[in-house]
């Protein structure tokens, strides 16, 4: 599956996009979530969105109501150093919410392969 990856931290992107890669996915990297529109504009092939909740412009919950209004329905996990919880609450359409932290190297993967079987 082809992910797109969002996030305004070049380091955090890289290992989120190496962890998807690691499971066998492709990634393409958006250092914004301008960017991420621009790619989804153009770029058929995308299976799914990986954004960071904190950036510039818009933040991972306006990249995600934006991709709906413009009739993106792909699944879109948020990344957060926040309490997942809560944000799951406040975006109930959102495939995922997931911590950034220590885990994120087993749950991202096990995510996608639920995913994989879904879709």
């Amino acid at each position: 599956m082809q992910i797109l990856v969002v996030d305004d931290d070049s380091l955090a992107s890289a290992m989120t996009s190496a962890i998807l890669e690691e499971s066998g996915h492709e990634t393409i990297e958006a250092e914004n979530a301008i960017a991420a529109l621009e790619i989804l504009t153009t770029n058929g092939n995308l299976g799914a969105v990986v954004a960071d909740l904190n950036m510039p412009l818009l933040s991972g919950i306006e990249l995600f109501q934006e991709m709906t209004l413009q009739g993106f329905n792909l699944p879109f996990i948020l990344l957060t150093g926040d309490d997942p919880a809560e944000l799951t609450h406040q975006t109930k359409d959102m495939t995922a919410c997931l911590m950034k932290n220590e885990h994120l190297e087993e749950e991202l993967p096990k995510l996608f392969l639920t995913l994989g079987a879904r879709l």
